[in-house]
C-alpha cells in the first residue's frame, strides 16, 4: 500500500494513497515502491503514456515525511536520502513516454519535486491546489532535484521567487508562472485527463522537456552570464535583508542554483544533495522542524477528552458583529469578511465607520494587487461588511466581536448594552490585551458564552489569537472560538484569565526592562539597545516597539500588571517620564524616535533630546549583559506563567511569543532557547542580577529554580 499501479486503455496509472494519513507523504517506504515500480514500467514498456495520481480528497503528495529529515543526524546520511529521492526521480525524467502529474489538490516539497521530473502537469481549478517548494521553512532546500528542474523549467528569476522565499502558488498563479500546463474542473477531471493524454500522444504536438517561452528576463538570463549575476546578485541582496542572514537556507539554495544553472543534471544534483544534508544537520533546521509541529499541532488545537467536551458542537458562525470600527475593528471585519462571514460593524459616529470601512477596504486592495483576488471577489466579500450607529443588525448575529478603546467602564458598558440587544445565547468575545475577562463577564446575561479573544495587530498578518477564559466560561463557547479562529486561518492558544494573558505579560517585562537599562545609563543610545534585540533575531527593538503601539498603552498595560503582579512590573523611571511629556511614540511623532517625512518617504532618528551624560560608574557597554537582562525576565515571568497555570505547557509559551511576537523562529521559541542556554545559568544570572539591581524583578520563580534543582529543562 501507499503507492499502486494499474494499466487502463495502454496508459499506466501510478496512484498514491498512503495508508492511515489524510495527506500522502514520500516516506522511504513510499519511494522505495515507486522505484520497482518505474523499473518494471521501463522493463516492459507496455504502456503510451504514465500518469501520477491520488486517492486523497484535495491533496497530490505533501511532501517528504519531515520525520525522517528530523532524524538525519548526520551529513553522510542527508546525502544518501537526497540521492535516493533523486535516483527515482531521474527515472521518471529519463522514461520515453510521456509522464503527466495531475494534481488537485496540495503538491508541495518532494510532491511538487516529482512533478517537475514529468514531462507534463496539469491542475484543476480546486481552491485546494497549492503547488511549491517550502523546504526553506524547515532551514533546509529542495533536496530530490528542485533546485535543478524548477528554473529549467520556469526560468531563473521565477524559481528564485519560488525556491528563496519557499513560495506556495495557488493553480491559476501555477499556470501563469508555467509549473503547470493546464486548468481543468475537478468535476469530468477524468475525461479531461483522457483528452489530454489523447493529444500528447500526437508526437507531432508533444512537446520536449522543460519546454518554455522565454520571456525578455528569461532570455535575459539565459543567453547572458552577466544576466544571470545581476538577478542572482539582487535576489542575494533581497534575502539578506528579509532574513538578516539568519537563515542559511535560502542562501545555500541560492548558491546551489548559481553553481548549476545551466550545468549538466548529474553535478547539479550532487551539490544539491550535498547541501541539504548540511543544511539538515544544523541546529536552525532542527529548531525550524520543531516549530513546524508547534505549528501544527495549534492549529489543530481542541479541549481535551473531559467529560462531555468531545460531544459539544460549535455554534455555526455566518453573522458577526464587530463593535469598535477603528483600524483593529476594521482588520477584524475584514478577516470576517474575507472568510464569507457577514460583519456589522458599530461605532458611535459614522466618522468612525468610515474608518474602520477604509482600514478593511486597504487589506482588500493589497490582496487584488497581490493576484490573490480578484477585483470582483474583493468587491464582493467587502460588502459583507456594513456599518451602524446604532444596534440596528446585531438581533441575529451569532457572535460579537468587541474591539473598543482600552477602558474597563466602557467595555462593562458596551457589554451591558449589547447584551440586551442579542440573544441570549449569543456568543460575546472581547479583543482586549490585558483586562479581565472575568469582571468584564459580570456585565452580561450569561457569563459562560463570554471569552477573550485576543487578536494582534496587523489582524491580516499576526496569525496568533490569545483564546483567554475563566472558569465560567463554557465548553461550547471554547469550542466555538477555536472552530472560528481555524476558519480565519490562525492559530490559537488557550490563556487562563489573568492580568496581561500570557504574550503581553512576557512582552512587557521585556520592554519594560529595557527602560529600566536606560533609567541605570542614561546615556544608552537607543538605536544600539534596539540593535542587541534585533541582531539576536526579534524584528523589533524594545524602543522601537513601544513607539510602534504607543507609550501610552504600554503605561497603561503595565499599571494593570503591577496592579496584578506588584513592584516588578513597575513602568520605569523613563517611560514614565516620555509618558508625562506626551511623547507618546509614532502616532504623536515623537517618542524615543523622531518621525518624519522627507521626500515623501518615512524617516525616522534618535531623539537626542532623551539621551543624557551617563554617571560613568554606571556604564555599562557589555552587549551580552543587556541582552541577557532582557531576555531572561521574559524566560522567568514565561516560567511563573506555567507555576500559576495560566498555561498547560512551554509549547504555548513557545507558540504563543513566536506568532504573537516574532520571537526568532530559528531559535525555536523562547523556551526551546531557554533550554539550550541551559537553566543553570539562567538561575544563577538571575540571582546576580537580583543581588545587583533588587529581587523584585530578578529573583528566579519556585518554577525556574525547581527546573535547576532538579536538573530539569523545559522540555525535559
Amino acid at each position: 500500500m501507499g503507492v499502486e499501479y494499474k494499466i487502463v486503455d495502454k496508459t499506466g496509472l501510478i496512484e498514491f494513497d498512503l495508508p492511515d494519513s489524510k495527506v500522502n507523504l514520500l516516506t522511504a517506504f513510499v519511494l522505495q515502491k515507486l522505484d520497482g515500480i518505474l523499473d518494471r514500467v521501463a522493463a516492459k514498456q507496455e504502456i503510451e503514456a504514465l500518469l501520477f495520481t491520488s486517492a486523497k480528497k484535495d491533496v497530490f503528495i505533501a511532501g517528504a515525511d519531515i520525520k525522517e529529515i528530523e532524524d538525519i543526524v548526520e551529513a553522510q546520511d542527508g546525502v544518501i536520502k537526497s540521492k535516493a529521492g533523486q535516483r527515482i526521480f531521474n527515472k521518471i525524467e529519463d522514461l520515453k513516454i510521456p509522464t503527466v502529474a495531475v494534481i488537485d489538490g496540495v503538491a508541495l516539497g518532494g510532491g511538487c519535486e516529482l512533478s517537475l521530473a514529468c514531462d507534463y502537469r496539469i491542475a484543476t481549478f480546486n481552491e485546494k491546489v497549492k503547488i511549491g517548494l517550502p523546504e526553506v521553512g524547515l532551514g533546509i532546500l529542495p533536496g530530490f532535484g528542485g533546485c535543478y528542474r524548477l528554473p529549467k523549467l520556469i526560468g531563473l528569476p521565477n524559481a528564485l521567487k519560488i525556491i528563496l522565499a519557499g513560495k506556495v502558488v495557488s493553480a491559476t498563479e501555477a499556470l501563469r508562472y508555467g509549473m503547470v500546463d493546464r486548468l481543468y474542473p475537478s468535476i469530468g477531471l477524468e475525461n479531461s485527463v483522457k483528452e489530454f493524454i489523447a493529444e500528447i500522444k500526437d508526437s507531432s504536438r508533444r512537446k520536449k522537456k522543460f519546454d518554455r517561452k522565454l520571456k525578455p528576463m528569461d532570455w535575459f538570463t539565459d543567453k547572458f552570464i552577466f544576466g544571470q549575476v545581476l538577478v542572482i546578485d539582487q535576489a542575494r541582496r533581497n534575502v539578506l535583508k528579509l532574513t538578516k542572514g539568519f537563515y542559511p537556507a535560502p542562501l545555500r539554495a541560492l548558491e546551489v542554483i548559481r553553481a548549476t544553472y545551466g550545468q549538466p543534471r548529474e553535478k547539479a544534483l550532487e551539490l544539491e544533495a550535498k547541501e541539504f544534508s548540511r543544511l539538515a544537520v544544523g541546529d536552525v533546521a532542527k529548531n525550524l522542524v520543531k516549530v513546524f509541529y508547534l505549528q501544527e499541532k495549534y492549529k489543530k488545537l481542541k479541549l481535551s477528552k473531559d467529560e462531555g467536551t468531545e460531544v459539544v458542537k460549535p455554534v455555526a458562525i455566518k453573522k458577526c458583529g464587530v463593535i469598535g470600527a477603528g483600524i483593529m475593528g476594521g482588520g477584524i471585519a475584514q478577516i470576517l469578511a474575507y472568510k464569507d462571514i457577514d460583519v456589522r460593524m458599530k461605532d458611535i459616529n459614522q466618522e468612525a465607520i468610515a474608518t474602520g470601512l477604509r482600514s478593511a477596504a486597504k487589506v482588500f486592495q493589497s490582496l487584488v494587487k497581490k493576484r490573490k483576488l480578484s477585483v470582483a471577489q474583493s468587491r464582493a466579500k467587502m460588502a459583507r461588511i456594513s456599518g451602524t450607529t446604532d444596534w440596528s443588525g446585531f438581533k441575529h448575529v451569532d457572535c460579537v466581536i468587541e474591539a473598543v478603546v482600552e477602558n474597563m467602564d466602557i467595555k462593562r458598558k458596551v457589554f451591558t448594552e449589547v447584551s440586551q440587544v442579542v440573544g441570549t445565547e449569543t456568543l460575546l468575545f472581547t479583543n482586549t490585551s490585558s483586562l479581565s475577562i472575568k469582571e468584564m463577564s459580570q456585565a452580561v446575561t450569561n457569563p459562560s458564552r463570554m471569552l477573550g479573544f485576543h487578536f494582534f495587530n496587523p489582524v491580516h498578518r499576526m496569525p496568533l489569537i490569545e483564546i483567554i477564559i475563566t472558569e465560567e466560561t463554557a465548553a461550547s463557547t471554547i469550542v466555538s472560538a477555536l472552530e472560528l479562529v481555524k476558519r480565519l486561518g490562525k492559530i490559537p492558544i488557550l490563556v487562563k484569565d489573568s492580568p496581561g494573558f500570557l504574550v503581553n505579560r512576557i512582552l512587557l517585562a521585556y520592554i519594560n526592562e529595557a527602560g529600566h537599562i536606560l533609567d541605570q545609563d542614561p546615556g544608552m543610545s537607543f538605536t544600539e539597545l534596539d540593535r542587541m534585540v534585533t541582531d539576536f533575531g526579534l524584528p523589533m527593538g524594545p524602543l522601537s516597539l513601544s513607539d510602534e503601539v504607543g507609550l501610552d498603552v504600554g503605561i497603561k498595560v503595565l499599571q494593570i500588571l503591577e496592579k496584578g503582579f506588584g513592584k516588578r512590573f513597575k513602568p520605569s523611571a523613563r517611560f514614565l517620564e516620555i509618558y508625562e511629556k506626551k511623547m507618546l511614540g509614532k502616532k504623536s511623532g515623537k517618542g524615543f524616535y523622531l518621525y518624519g517625512k522627507r521626500d515623501g518617504k518615512g524617516e525616522k532618528k534618535e531623539n537626542q533630546d532623551l539621551i543624557r551624560q551617563a554617571a560613568k560608574e554606571d556604564k555599562t557597554t557589555d552587549r551580552k549583559y543587556y541582552l541577557e537582562r532582557m531576555l531572561y525576565v521574559m524566560i522567568n515571568e514565561a516560567a511563573r506563567s506555567l507555576e500559576e497555570g495560566i498555561v498547560d505547557s512551554a509549547d504555548t509559551v513557545d507558540v504563543g511569543m513566536i506568532m504573537g511576537t516574532g520571537f526568532p523562529a530559528f531559535r525555536g521559541g523562547l523556551l526551546r532557547y531557554a533550554d539550550n542556554v541551559g537553566i543553570k545559568h539562567i538561575v544563577e544570572k538571575l540571582k546576580f542580577f537580583a543581588n545587583q539591581y533588587g529581587p523584585d524583578r530578578f529573583m528566579p520563580c519556585r518554577f525556574l529554580e525547581n527546573l535547576d534543582l532538579n536538573k530539569k529543562m523545559f522540555y525535559s
